[in-house]
């Protein structure tokens, strides 16, 4: 047994640790992929502020939070530079946190009342009857073809997990930081490194 752990240990050590090398490479990832979604939610909150101030105000059918317009526009900054400071991978562990925090408004305020899913599941009974009436109503009085070439038609569920997932994946960089080699925030660093 001891030496099936020693073999096990030497092929482990030969195959990761030079791939050690490379361990900027998944904070980079998440810093790419995350761009995407806070840049838009932020560029789209700034583009309609009225909008964004209403809802985040209006306890009827928006959110009911507190200062509506000290929120909205610290969420929409918040999520408009987080993209660009993620990208280029600076400052990422400080403005990770400003976006848990939005994740965790998200979660709680928008999403929680909604459960899970992001996207309902089709193959729920009441789901799938209220989709083939949608189908049919837009077969009917619509351009059924054209309004799906693009991708199925689906009800939008609107839960947590999109929110989740980036919660999660700000945590992660939170821990790891921006990456070797892969951000800003590491040449920073070799720049200008710690005093102990």
């Amino acid at each position: 047994m001891n030496a099936l752990a020693q073999t096990y240990h030497s092929i482990h050590k030969a195959i990761f640790t030079p791939l050690s090398r490379l361990d900027g490479l998944a904070p980079l990832a998440l810093r790419i992929y995350l761009f995407f979604p806070f840049l838009m939610a932020g560029r789209q909150k700034i583009n309609g502020m009225e909008n964004t101030i209403e809802w985040f105000g209006n306890p009827d059918w928006g959110l009911g939070l507190p200062f509506p317009e000290v929120l909205a526009y610290l969420a929409a900054y918040t999520e408009y530079v987080g993209a660009w400071l993620l990208l280029i991978g600076l400052a990422t562990r400080w403005i990770s946190v400003p976006l848990i925090i939005t994740m965790l408004v998200a979660i709680f305020a928008v999403h929680w009342d909604n459960g899970w899913a992001a996207i309902a599941d089709s193959s729920a009974q009441d789901v799938a009857v209220r989709l083939g009436m949608a189908k049919d109503i837009l077969r009917e009085h619509g351009n059924y073809t054209w309004l799906t070439e693009k991708g199925n038609f689906v009800i939008l569920n609107n839960g947590i997990e999109f929110a989740v997932t980036y919660l999660v994946m700000l945590l992660s960089l939170f821990f790891t930081g921006g990456g070797r080699y892969t951000s800003l925030d590491y040449y920073l660093g070799r720049l200008w490194p710690a005093r102990s």
